[in-house]
């Protein structure tokens, strides 16, 4: 976001390789944050329809690996769509202190499906389910009142958790939803010469920012240990020896 208050000053004087630096991390970051809701609702879907075989079916090892896919397929997404810029930066410069692309309308139509579409869909469709589920097993355990209060009272606690991590969850959906549609609907727009290219500083700000207020949203709201981690890192508590084992539940 800082180097696009630079681009958008109409000079660039980082100079080409800096540019490159730019464009490849702008879609790195991107995809990897997209990446990373996928993982999560994934991860979510399974605590919430299958919590018996949640310690089972996510382990480190695995969340590990899921990680590392993450980073290495968006890593190859952005290098794919950057090849030719990559190969000659600045080779779309029409003069000194440009920082530009150009996208053409195949790695337009791959970056719509891979970055935003599929997993759009992923996402609610898991989200559905998780939403549904929740539902029914509120309305169940609301029916079990009158037969065991006790037991009631240990399920409400247990429900009231997995309503929450659904609330959440659609607020991040929303939020992905609102801010990649815009942007999506300003490039598919552009590449068919219905509004100038130079006109979509707003939409290319949200596609940055919602991956800004992902974390926000899961700090401020609902999880108070995940402030609680935040603050380990902020804080460099996190490169104190030990630091792993901190108690932030």
């Amino acid at each position: 976001m800082p180097a696009e208050i630079i681009i958008y000053r109409g000079c660039w004087i980082l100079g080409d390789i800096m540019c490159v630096v730019y464009y490849f991390s702008a879609f790195f970051a991107v995809s990897a944050s997209v990446g990373n809701m996928v993982l999560i609702s994934a991860d979510r879907y399974i605590a919430i329809c299958d919590p018996m075989f949640y310690s089972i079916k996510v382990t480190v090892k695995r969340v590990r690996l899921c990680i590392c896919l993450c980073l290495l397929l968006s890593a190859v997404h952005s290098s794919w769509m950057l090849r030719d810029f990559l190969k000659q930066p600045g080779r779309y410069n029409s003069c000194y202190g440009e920082c530009v692309i150009v996208v053409n309308n195949i790695e337009g139509a791959v970056d719509l499906v891979v970055t935003f579409l599929s997993p759009f869909l992923v996402i609610i469709v898991l989200y559905i389910r998780v939403f549904v589920l929740a539902v029914t097993q509120a309305r169940a355990m609301r029916s079990r009142i009158a037969a065991d209060k006790l037991q009631c009272s240990n399920t409400v606690t247990a429900k009231k958790s997995e309503m929450k991590a659904v609330r959440t969850f659609g607020i991040v959906v929303v939020v992905f939803t609102v801010c990649g549609c815009s942007y999506y609907c300003f490039i598919v727009a552009a590449e068919n010469n219905l509004v100038g290219a130079s006109s979509g500083k707003i939409e290319i700000w949200l596609i940055f920012f919602n991956s800004c207020l992902n974390p926000v949203i899961y700090v401020v709201f609902f999880y108070p240990w995940f402030r609680k981690a935040i603050k380990h890192i902020v804080t460099l508590q996190i490169l104190k020896p030990g630091s792993s084992e901190a108690n932030i539940v």
